[in-house]
């Protein structure tokens, strides 16, 4: 722009920034590559094949040898498998939900039912599904004819040859929905593989018989990327980081020695090695007083020095203290990446207080469930449903029963494993808490912690029954053989807890009987004492009584409460109906004499 002239429009506008900083490559924005700028499918980055599967093999490998992915790897899996995933069928008939649960129960506890190779029960499939979907990317379930599973590992998925309409082994249509995948077998351990037929999705009943386990990152994204994709070069420099600090380690630990000479005539020059190039070996030296050889260096060696040679110890702090800050940062990258925070990477809490580490670990588990979710949704619900249509195929009784009306065969929930407490008294307190103010229902709070209500509540009562037809039956024994006795009962072999808040007073019965026959005014047939004295000393007795008119005076006077001396005569040992009479008597201020109801010794 010329000084002094106005500027045009164009360059008015030149120098609006209606754009984002990302838009601009500069020094702080580099400039990617492998990116369409006209925008691309989420399978773009992948169209490379032989990549593809590179990529997976390397994965593997970093699995397979390096000192933190492997476990990492397995942490993850711990959290969200666990002991695996529960069944509860809601097919709106409890037989016919029990007789499901059996079925399934059955079929996936057995190797040789549910796994053609014979090797694998459900929930182990879901410990290596839900690895395979951390390492490698994806892995799929094949529904044989047969009733069993087979597991098919991420590089079988492929054609060998180039098929119109399939990408990776997946053909779908249109719309992206998959109709079949495109696998190789594999001839030899060698790698060697062969085309397999393509396996549809659906069979020709509709349901699903092939279960791809994935997560996509991107809406249409045809197969899983494995996790290391971000970090896999970062988790090399580590190994490359760990390894170089050992073998300084390593050289340090043996010993180091700084030599000093002292001028000797007109030669101050250091000696002059011959051999030995890698100082391991034994060596000849040249000195101003001749040669010498010196043994290859090794630890605990001695070493003697030359007239007018010093020796000087060096001992370098290694590893320094920012290699353990760079080493600990990297290692919160890899297990962020995985879902980890670094309390779990490390399976150590000392780096953090109490709450700090159970914040962490309460926003872990929100990534946790979001990868249960998609395990059941992507193998147990269609295993299932799967499973369920070949029962019905083959066993015309469960066909006929799941045409009744009303009756959703199909019907279930899977509950996925929970947590046990971080804090086990304040959550139990804070589960009982929700159960007392009607918060939640006992099934929800149940299912929340991956158990069945049906199923925790029908053990509670089985189990209590058996402990108290036992300890009755104990009970009378112990009364037929010792009649002279006090007469048990199953209460006292087995005092069952009472809920929080819940008191039983054990009384006599026929005392009781005549207590409530006094209230109302009916005279009991047979007299019938209390008997709270019964078998005192004089002495005590006199002690008791003038401690009961002590209590009976701060009353009459105010300066006790009711309750409190309630509760000093029931310590006492007085009854209830002694202790009613007491405090009446002395609620009009004045105490007169007590008369109490005296047992006969």
């Amino acid at each position: 722009m010329v000084k002094g002239k106005p500027e045009n429009i164009s360059q008015a506008f030149a120098k609006i920034r209606a754009d984002y900083d990302m838009s601009r490559t500069s020094r702080f924005v580099r400039r990617r590559t492998g990116v369409n700028p006209q925008g691309s499918g989420p399978d773009y980055h992948y169209r490379n094949e032989t990549q593809y599967y590179a990529d997976i093999e390397q994965a593997r490998d970093m699995d397979r040898n390096d000192s933190l992915v492997g476990t990492l790897a397995d942490r993850r899996v711990d959290n969200i498998v666990q002991q695996g995933f529960t069944l509860d069928p809601k097919t709106g008939d409890k037989k016919l939900d029990l007789d499901l649960w059996q079925r399934w129960d059955e079929f996936s506890n057995d190797p040789d039912q549910c796994d053609i190779a014979g090797e694998m029960t459900v929930k182990e499939m879901e410990r290596s599904l839900c690895r395979s979907e951390s390492i490698d990317g994806d892995a799929i379930v094949l529904g044989t004819e047969d009733g069993s599973l087979q597991v098919l590992e991420s590089h079988l998925i492929r054609t060998k040859s180039t098929t119109p309409g399939v990408f990776l082994g997946v053909e779908a249509n249109q719309y992206g929905k998959r109709e079949r995948y495109h696998l190789v077998e594999e001839v030899d351990v060698f790698g060697q593989t062969r085309q397999r037929d393509p396996i549809d999705v659906r069979n020709s009943a509709g349901v699903r018989q092939l279960f791809h386990l994935y997560n996509p990152r991107r809406v249409n994204q045809t197969r899983g990327i494995t996790q290391l994709a971000p970090i896999f070069g970062l988790s090399g420099m580590l190994e490359d980081i760990n390894f170089a600090k050992l073998v300084q380690q390593q050289m340090v630990s043996m010993w180091a020695i700084l030599h000093e000479y002292a001028p000797n005539g007109n030669d101050s020059s250091p000696p002059i090695t011959d051999g030995g190039s890698d100082g391991m070996e034994s060596r000849t030296e040249s000195t101003g007083t001749g040669t010498r050889t010196v043994a290859g260096y090794s630890p605990g060696m001695e070493y003697f020095a030359e007239a007018g040679e010093t020796l000087k110890g060096f001992s370098p702090n290694i590893p320094n203290s920012e290699y353990f800050q760079q080493v600990r940062l990297i290692m919160q990258i890899l297990g962020v990446n995985f879902g980890l925070p670094l309390c779990l990477v490390l399976m150590d809490g000392s780096e953090t207080n109490f709450s700090g580490w159970r914040g962490a670990v309460d926003e872990a588990r929100k990534g946790f469930v979001a990868d249960q979710l998609n395990l059941v949704r992507r193998f147990n619900k269609p295993a299932y449903i799967w499973k369920v249509n070949q029962w019905l195929a083959s066993d015309p009784a469960l066909r006929k029963v799941s045409q009744k009306s009303g009756i959703n065969v199909l019907g279930h929930n899977w509950h996925p494993p929970t947590w046990t407490y971080i804090e086990p008294v304040a959550d139990a307190l804070g589960d009982a808490e929700q159960l007392k103010n009607a918060l939640t229902s006992p099934r929800r709070l149940h299912a929340a912690r991956g158990k069945d209500w049906e199923e925790v509540s029908e053990e509670i009562v089985s189990d209590n029954a058996f402990a108290i037809d036992m300890a009755a039956k104990r009970a009378a024994e112990f009364n037929a053989n010792n009649p002279t006795s006090p007469q048990l009962t199953w209460r006292d072999l087995i005092p069952l807890p009472m809920p929080a808040g819940v008191t039983v007073a054990m009384q006599d019965p026929a005392l009781v009987d005549a207590q409530t026959k006094a209230a109302e005014g009916e005279q009991a047939t047979e007299q019938v004492g209390t008997g709270e004295f019964a078998g005192l000393s004089r002495q005590q007795w006199n002690r008791n009584r003038k401690a009961i008119e002590d209590i009976l005076k701060e009353f009459a006077a105010g300066t006790t409460s009711e309750a409190k001396a309630r509760i000093f005569l029931s310590g006492i040992g007085l009854s209830a109906a002694n202790v009613d009479a007491l405090i009446l008597d002395a609620s009009d201020g004045t105490v007169d004499a007590p008369e109490l109801q005296e047992g006969t010794e």
